[in-house]
């Protein structure tokens, strides 16, 4: 991870804002960016990114170790300012100084942001306030359900395990019914189990209202779940284009890829 990614926390504590969602649809891309830059002194983690998704897009980001990819995420989530660059929500240019763009944005990164002392159920109901969700109880109770967290909601956050942890960390993302979804590597340390869970939660989010952009080193289950498809390599796409365009085995398309540009 690169420095400066892990500052997140920023972004959740000023989300408390009235709910608001835009009644016109006719105003794509829903996320854009143009001309993204990261830089950590004289390390380029992003590289002149750009990228224009509608609704209902899904687009699934792979790349090596080190490519950049939770940086961008980052800078998407308007948790990471760009060092040059801009990035735009439904047309509007993301503005750090205002706080209720948050509220349509759902992130799941690497910490979670769960606390360990609350209890599975507790810990929604924190963010369900943060976010000035109007039914609380029934919001928290059908994510517990939808994450098949339903039998564990008293159970403290610490004793859960990593895939139960990291479900529930997917249920506070989703919690306030954002129409915008990054998820960082979000099948990471899960049994196959847990995956299958995750897989049909993450299927759901293709309902068509909601632009989705996830970062995943799992080939099989990140291109099946894909609209579009970026290779990331060196904080640049060095391969961008919808899933259709790919033909044959994409574990063989990516690494071929990957090789050209070593």
């Amino acid at each position: 991870m690169w420095p400066g990614t892990q500052d997140w926390g920023g972004w959740l504590t000023s989300v408390s804002v009235p709910v608001h969602r835009e009644a016109d649809e006719k105003a794509p891309p829903v996320l854009q960016a143009q001309g993204l830059v990261r830089e950590y002194g004289s390390v380029i983690a992003v590289d002149e990114i750009d990228l224009s998704l509608a609704k209902g897009e899904f687009l699934t980001i792979f790349g090596p170790n080190g490519a950049g990819k939770t940086s961008l995420l980052a800078l998407l989530a308007g948790a990471l300012r760009p060092s040059r660059g801009q990035v735009w929500l439904r047309g509007e240019p993301l503005d750090f100084g205002e706080v209720e763009w948050r509220r349509r944005i759902g992130v799941l990164s690497h910490q979670g942001f769960l606390y360990g002392h609350l209890s599975a159920e507790e810990n929604l109901r924190f963010y369900g306030q943060l976010f000035g969700l109007s039914d609380v109880d029934n919001v928290v109770r059908d994510k517990l359900q939808h994450l098949g967290l339903q039998e564990r909601a008293a159970s403290l956050v610490r004793d859960l395990s990593h895939g139960m942890r990291q479900r529930l960390a997917l249920a506070r993302a989703l919690l306030h019914d954002p129409d915008i979804v990054l998820l960082d590597e979000p099948y990471t340390g899960l049994d196959p189990s847990a995956a299958l869970v995750l897989q049909g939660v993450l299927s759901d989010l293709r309902d068509g209202r909601r632009t989705v952009v996830m970062v995943t080193h799992n080939l099989s289950e990140g291109v099946a779940l894909a609209t579009s498809v970026a290779i990331m390599n060196r904080g640049r796409f060095v391969w961008q284009g919808k899933r259709a365009e790919i033909e044959g085995d994409f574990g063989q398309f990516y690494h071929g890829v990957i090789e050209r540009e070593e």
